[in-house]
């Protein structure tokens, strides 16, 4: 017997194939913003509309065209000049652009949100945060302030959440094949 994915993996599920958009060449990472079971805005991690996109700038020396490694910009000051904004706050953009309120509501994330982020997702209201995977920084001083910053934004979840194996075997197996193939043949109309 099948068993579907609880809401907690469906969302996440989503989450990565959201992460499938992203031009970004370091951490592709994927956004979904829910409420009620009911998804309000999705976003991944790339450049403003309309402009130059990393995925679509040509390799250097072999690895993958990045903005600010291309410029030599450290870690320290990487976000003034990383072309792409993270998929959490094009997330909360998209929901703010069409009207949509996220107070209360949940955020999944293929990364666990940085400091920036983390205070626009504590200001939009957003009440719950599951990520798939850690920031994995280099530095131990920036991941004691990332903590104590997680305490200050007074989330009521902060939680990694890891999709099962059952649960990936079971959704690639539906939608590798054609998704909407009859289990069953169809019926007559027994009307009069």
């Amino acid at each position: 017997m099948k068993k579907r994915p609880s809401w907690h993996e469906y969302f996440m599920f989503i989450a990565k194939i959201v992460s499938t958009r992203s031009t970004c060449n370091s951490r592709p990472t994927g956004a979904v913003i829910v409420k009620d079971n009911h998804i309000l805005a999705t976003g991944y991690n790339g450049s403003m509309p309309g402009a130059p996109h990393c995925i679509d700038q040509p390799d250097i020396n072999g690895k993958p065209f990045c903005f600010r490694r291309s410029l030599g910009v450290p870690d320290i000051d990487k976000y003034n000049f990383c072309k792409a904004s993270h998929a959490e706050a094009n997330a909360i953009a998209q929901a703010a652009k069409y009207g949509i309120s996220i107070n209360g509501s949940t955020l999944y994330s293929t990364l666990a949100p940085c400091y920036v982020c983390l205070k626009l997702i504590a200001s939009a209201g957003i009440v719950a945060v599951y990520y798939e995977h850690e920031y994995e920084s280099k530095s131990p001083e920036r991941d004691k302030f990332w903590r104590n910053a997680v305490k200050e934004a007074r989330l009521k979840t902060f939680e990694k959440l890891t999709i099962s194996k059952e649960t990936y075997d079971y959704i690639l197996s539906d939608i590798t094949d054609v998704t909407s193939r009859r289990r069953w043949e169809a019926t007559e109309f027994l009307g009069k």
